[in-house]
């Protein structure tokens, strides 16, 4: 009888391993077809969170440039270091004055996000003056890596300790009148004959330049950074609140108390599905608050590594917030590692609603067919690189994790996520 038993054991066993070796046989076949020429490299790793069944993996120990896949750093950074409001300043009133110092914060009259209580806090405050000071702020304007020539364009945007209205200038027009925001900026746009079709800013000041071709469009939107400084800030704030504002260096003390803004998940919701690269950063040095009152990346980076990825199965090399520079390097053994973490530590339902939907939201919404979502990720898009990485409800119920990394191709990137989402699609239908 025991005989009997072993042999049907035996047998089960060897069917499964053939059974699984089939799927293992399926899925290389799907991954194969992604490679677009012989340059392409492809990493990735399928994980099954309940029985902790490794269901694919490729690659999945190599390093991978992740673009916006860094934003999964930042949101679990934030998830545990943000509480459910957002730090906006510390303050405190003495006499007819009120000192105020940043913390990172980038709501405050941010164009797309709501209206938060700090503007009416300090536009009605009793003081006199507002004083500020930005000496807490140790940080260059851009992360290592980024782009220089990019200084036009709306998804690299400076840094600093008290973002305002984003710190971007929108030019909108509608009813053939050209709206400018702030208003500050309204005698700073000058027209030129030239026949390029956008806005321009010159590289190191605030002197923006149109041509007769915007003039001519019905309709127009264009979002470009303005050139930060202290005293544009102290300008802005002045112009917007109507009230005196002036700048002294001082640290906060323990007498300063805490005002908060935004709830967290409304923002980390942002910054997760449109892939906002100025609330990445910004997030990533307000999370770095918990350990000092430094603002600096690389110090939030070092603090950030050290208290919560100290068992990261690889150790990556992370250098910014948002996943614009290419001196990042991630693996997908890491990525799905850390999904994993954030799956036990918090709510599935908070988690699912910070990510894109697969054919509802964000950067997937497009990606995957109308219907009964079940892809909710991170998209990573820079040239030559295209990544998802996130969870995957399957036909039958199970829920995966997966990161798909594909880096160093020279063709389309719409040919690449297409590729990458048809195959989430046949794990969804096949599993």
């Amino acid at each position: 009888m025991k005989s009997l038993f072993c042999l049907v054991l035996l047998a089960f066993l060897a069917t499964s391993c053939v059974t699984q070796k089939a799927k293992i046989s399926k899925i290389e076949h799907w991954i194969d077809s992604t490679q677009i020429d012989d340059h392409s490299f492809v990493g990735i790793k399928i994980y099954d969170p309940k029985t902790q069944e490794v269901i694919f993996a490729k690659n999945e120990k190599r390093y991978f440039v992740p673009a916006s896949n860094t934003k999964i750093l930042s949101l679990y950074a934030s998830l545990n270091n943000l509480g459910d409001s957002i730090p906006a300043l510390k303050y405190l009133l003495k006499g007819d004055s009120l000192f105020i110092s940043g913390t990172a914060d980038p709501t405050f009259l941010h164009p797309d996000l709501p209206k938060s209580k700090v503007y009416d806090f300090l536009k009605n405050t009793s003081a006199k003056t507002i004083v500020f000071t930005d000496v807490n702020f140790k940080n260059e304007i851009y992360g290592p890596g980024w782009s220089w020539d990019d200084y036009n364009d709306y998804y690299q945007v400076e840094l600093s300790s008290f973002p305002i209205y984003g710190n971007i200038v929108r030019f909108q027009k509608t009813k053939n009148q050209l709206q400018i925001n702030p208003p500050l900026f309204q005698d700073s746009l000058f027209t030129i004959g030239t026949s390029f079709a956008d806005i321009k800013r010159e590289i190191l000041k605030n002197a923006f330049f149109s041509s007769n071709k915007v003039s001519q469009k019905a309709d127009f939107e264009q979002d470009i950074p303005f050139k930060t400084s202290t005293n544009l800030l102290l300008k802005l704030l002045s112009d917007t609140l109507k009230k005196n504002v002036s700048l002294k260096p001082f640290m906060p003390t323990k007498d300063f108390r805490l005002l908060y803004s935004l709830p967290v998940d409304t923002v980390l919701r942002r910054m997760m599905q449109v892939s906002d690269n100025m609330l990445a950063e910004q997030l990533l040095l307000l999370s770095g608050g918990k350990y000092s009152d430094t603002i600096s990346t690389q110090l939030a980076i070092k603090n950030l590594q050290k208290d919560l990825l100290p068992d990261i199965p690889q150790k990556f090399n992370w250098v910014d917030g948002s996943g614009l520079s290419r001196y990042n390097l991630l693996t997908p053994e890491g990525l799905v590692f850390l999904l994993d973490r954030m799956l036990k530590e918090f709510p599935k339902e908070r988690i699912f609603s910070m990510m894109s939907v697969g054919g509802q939201a964000g950067t997937l919404k497009n990606a995957y067919k109308p219907g009964v979502p079940f892809v909710y990720a991170k998209t990573g898009t820079l040239s030559g690189v295209y990544n998802q990485s996130g969870y995957l409800l399957t036909r039958s119920g199970r829920l995966l994790i997966f990161s798909f990394m594909n880096n160093n191709f020279t063709g389309s990137t719409t040919k690449i996520r297409i590729k990458t989402s048809e195959i989430i699609t046949l794990l969804h239908q096949n599993y």
